[in-house]
């Protein structure tokens, strides 16, 4: 028969999604905790506990030696009680964070449980995901109990206590990643392998493939019978476009299909420069720059080459100032950083625009105490300030 101690740790590691041996340890160190407090124990004496799950029975052992005092499971329940919540705590927080590193990289589907102007809060089940303001593509809406499908960006502590903070994405390239990996059972396999990608959230993607294989077609395998593939991909992001590129180790021949859908009539490289000058026949051009420079600017950083395109004019070498992604911090011109993004009260905004401060990344620059020496800027705003902040 199972003992009621036994029945309790049971019921809290099954409420907590740990195993009864990590409460059992936690209170068999809350035990020893709450001796050496009690009983001034020295730190480095070999103090230990042992509880007996069948019997309910606690004990302090010294040396293997038992020396309980007299009424201390009574008393040491309570003393412990704390200490033993903190432990859990800590053991719930690795458990979490050991099952979701492992998941860094993968989707995971959930429920929207609640929607805010700067953070998407997702059910996942045990826990729950953060899909903050950076994370999401622009123009998409989180209705509150539907279902959503994200990447596994970032697991980390949370900085406002309570365990694990599990950071997903639908912006980031690790995302389009993902779902090719589970519609192309060619990349999970490792047949076919993704190269680079360049992404415009929301608007349009270039994704680079190669093949270990000869027989196998690395965009065939992406795009699947009909379209299949691709075409469950493009639900999961619409209206975002998808370029499916073969990759090359000639770099003319790679620049030339990152161009895509554009036809090029010829690729000069510079090698020491990494430069690169196309030539597109006139009826091309503007395809290949695309609207608003999209497409050039995409297929420099997929391929991590600058491009000219040959005879259109200064206007067109857009790329050579377009720092590499992986390198820069700036945001793309079509997500917007201005403190309006924060959704902070009108007052705390009309203030921060007075003193000058008008972007998300000049405000990060300042810490608590410069908040409060802007005119207008009291406690209470620092704190909604640095709030929305730590979401966006």
């Amino acid at each position: 028969m199972i003992s009621d101690l036994m029945a309790a740790l049971n019921q809290v590691a099954t409420n907590r999604g740990i195993s009864v041996e990590s409460v059992i340890a936690a209170l068999e160190e809350s035990l020893v905790a709450a001796y050496k407090r009690d009983y001034s124990a020295e730190e480095d004496e070999d103090i230990s506990a042992k509880v007996d799950v069948e019997t309910g029975e606690m004990k302090i052992l010294k040396d293997g030696k038992d020396i309980t005092p007299a009424g201390f499971g009574r008393i040491a329940a309570q003393a412990a009680s704390q200490t033993l919540i903190q432990k859990i705590r800590k053991t719930e927080f690795d458990s979490v964070v050991d099952e979701y590193k492992e998941k860094l990289g993968k989707l995971i589907s959930g429920t929207v449980f609640r929607s805010e102007p700067n953070l998407v809060v997702i059910d996942l089940g045990k826990v729950q995901g953060l899909l903050p303001a950076r994370e999401q593509i622009e123009g998409e809406t989180y209705r509150n109990g539907a279902r959503i499908t994200a990447v596994v960006k970032e697991v980390k502590e949370s900085q406002r206590g309570g365990g694990a903070e599990i950071i997903v994405s639908r912006s980031d390239k690790s995302f389009i990643k993902a779902l090719f990996a589970e519609e192309v059972p060619e990349i999970e396999s490792g047949v076919v392998k993704i190269e680079s990608i360049s992404r415009d959230p929301g608007s349009r993607t270039k994704v680079a493939v190669s093949s270990s294989d000869k027989n196998v077609d690395p965009v065939g395998a992406c795009v699947g019978h009909k379209g299949v593939r691709v075409q469950s991909i493009l639900q999961e992001i619409h209206p975002e476009k998808v370029d499916i590129i073969p990759f090359s180790s000639d770099p003319i021949v790679y620049i030339a299909n990152a161009l895509s859908p554009a036809r090029t009539a010829g690729v000069k490289i510079d090698e020491e420069e990494k430069k690169a000058e196309v030539k597109v026949p006139e009826e091309q051009q503007s395809l290949a720059i695309g609207k608003g420079e999209q497409n050039v600017r995409l297929a420099h950083l997929l391929t991590g080459w600058k491009i000219d395109i040959e005879g259109v004019g200064d206007i067109l070498k857009v790329s050579e100032e377009i720092e590499d992604e992986s390198t820069s911090e700036k945001p793309t011109k079509k997500r917007s950083t201005n403190i309006e993004r924060l959704h902070l009260d009108k007052n705390i905004e009309k203030v921060l625009k007075k003193a000058g401060i008008t972007s998300v990344e000049k405000l990060k620059e300042l810490e608590r105490k410069q908040l409060l020496e802007i005119e207008g800027i009291g406690s209470r705003s620092a704190e909604k300030i640095l709030k929305a902040l730590s979401i966006y």
